[in-house]
């Protein structure tokens, strides 16, 4: 059964964030989604496309085994969007493996998912990750049952060997 794994994207995503998750999925045969908020494209801070193959509008956690939540800026648009705040919420309540680096956590404090979890982000997400009610920890990867988070780019091989560790854990 080829597992789906959901990458959200919005103006402003950080490149490494997005297109690194995506290849090493696709490595171990996971199918991948770029799912957006209305725009057939987007463009990175640095101006580099990606093309939404689904909107957050249109789809649901049942579609899909993990969603990714990448940093930049684009967690700050995206949070604003009822529809993906819902998918990862519903996606995180289905038992299904929620991935959020760097400022990605943002969405993760907008969907409700942070109570009572161990977490780490980006450091100037810190704050807003602990009023979510979040335990903050300073560390490349945390595994706190199906949410996995990192700090930033540097952490993505830790980031992506949990993440698809998770995968194959929680269905």
């Amino acid at each position: 059964m080829t597992r789906t794994a959901a990458i959200l994207v919005e103006d402003l995503y950080q490149e490494m964030e997005v297109w690194y998750p995506c290849y090493r999925f696709r490595e171990e045969g996971v199918k991948t989604v770029f799912v957006g908020t209305g725009k057939p494209e987007y463009k990175s801070k640095l101006g580099y496309p990606v093309k939404a193959e689904a909107d957050a509008r249109e789809v649901g956690a049942q579609r899909f085994d993990a969603v990714v939540v990448p940093g930049g800026y684009a967690p700050d648009l995206l949070r604003r969007h009822e529809t993906v705040n819902r998918l990862v919420g519903d996606m995180h309540r289905a038992g299904k493996v929620v991935a959020a680096i760097c400022h990605g956590l943002w969405v993760c404090c907008s969907a409700g998912i942070l109570k009572g979890r161990t977490v780490t982000c980006f450091f100037a997400v810190k704050d807003d990750v602990i009023h979510a009610g979040a335990n903050y920890v300073d560390r490349e990867v945390v595994v706190d049952g199906n949410l996995i988070t990192s700090r930033m780019p540097d952490d993505l091989p830790a980031f992506m060997r949990e993440t698809l560790k998770s995968l194959g854990q929680h269905r």
